[in-house]
């Protein structure tokens, strides 16, 4: 059996292919025309967030049984048609959840502290000291939007800094907000109470620009906003305009909605703003988990 990893790949997720009897067939980012040419004979196909398997992939592959995506989003899938085809389609959802949570984290202090505002000052050889007024997070309410294996951790976190927790999701499980002492509540109560809002949803209809102009205003002028799920899950547009007329203090963001971010977009040009390049997952640590879990799953499915 052949299993095609057209993306990085962990060696110990390697390991568990080949000590599995699998041919591998390594290509990292093959072209689209080129994973064409490769797929004709393979049963699996192992990707990241690229390369695109698309119906024109699945097609090409009479042999394919299974799809695994190293990491959570299966944006590059085209999942409906692979099911649909009888096509196992597999992921890691768990694996890279730790430190998307310690990155939120680190935004949240970056924004709160001014930390990348004074490094830049201090290079320009600017000695900022005033400018650079920060806030203590200890006593301060975080309200966390989307609490999953993420949000649970960042809550966690923050109730460890000495900050109340406020939550909110469509399916709110008590007994875990019991774990990290937070308390479910409306998205808006949660947006006008919270000094920071942090959002850890999926991208899906009910999400798109979640956080609008009409929320944004429900903030406090002092909180600051991190996103660290899916750029699409902000009003880009009305969040320049937040941050430009201080509606809110400041933002942390790790993903937006073009991807990669122009040079010349207006957040580059904003200070009280914190940019990081769709880094949630990438952690030495994360990237083992997410290949190794994902190669297991591709063994047992062609396994049977």
């Amino acid at each position: 059996m052949k299993v095609l990893v057209a993306a990085p790949l962990h060696e110990k997720a390697l390991e568990v292919l080949e000590n599995a009897g699998l041919e591998v067939v390594y290509e990292e980012y093959p072209s689209q025309e080129r994973l064409l040419e490769l797929v004709g004979d393979v049963e699996a196909i192992i990707v990241r967030s690229k390369p695109k398997v698309t119906r024109e992939v699945i097609d090409a592959a009479p042999g394919l049984k299974v799809i695994g995506r190293a990491g959570v989003g299966l944006d590059n899938v085209d999942v409906e048609y692979a099911r649909g085809k009888g096509i196992e389609v597999v992921n890691s959802p768990g694996a890279s959840s730790r430190s998307v949570a310690e990155l939120a984290i680190a935004l949240i202090f970056n924004v709160a502290r001014k930390v990348a505002f004074a490094d830049r000052k201090m290079r320009e050889g600017v000695w900022a000291k005033k400018q650079a007024m920060g806030m203590e997070l200890e006593g301060k309410t975080l309200g966390v939007v989307g609490f999953g294996r993420i949000g649970y951790s960042v809550a966690k976190i923050a109730r460890a800094l000495g900050m109340e927790v406020l939550l909110y999701d469509p399916y709110p499980n008590e007994e875990r907000a019991k774990e990290v002492g937070g308390k479910f509540v409306e998205l808006e109560t949660l947006l006008k109470e919270s000094d920071v809002v942090t959002l850890h949803v999926p991208l899906i209809d009910a999400t798109y620009h979640l956080i609008n102009e009409e929320r944004l205003r429900l903030m406090k002028k002092t909180a600051i906003l991190i996103n660290a799920a899916r750029g699409a899950v902000v009003d880009t547009n009305a969040l320049v305009k937040a941050l430009q007329e201080g509606w809110i203090a400041g933002a942390g963001l790790d993903v937006y909605e073009e991807e990669p971010l122009p040079k010349d977009h207006p957040l580059t040009k904003l200070d009280n703003v914190v940019l990081t390049p769709h880094i949630g997952a990438s952690t030495v640590e994360a990237q083992m988990r997410a290949g190794v879990e994902v190669a297991e799953k591709v063994v047992k499915v062609l396994k049977g």
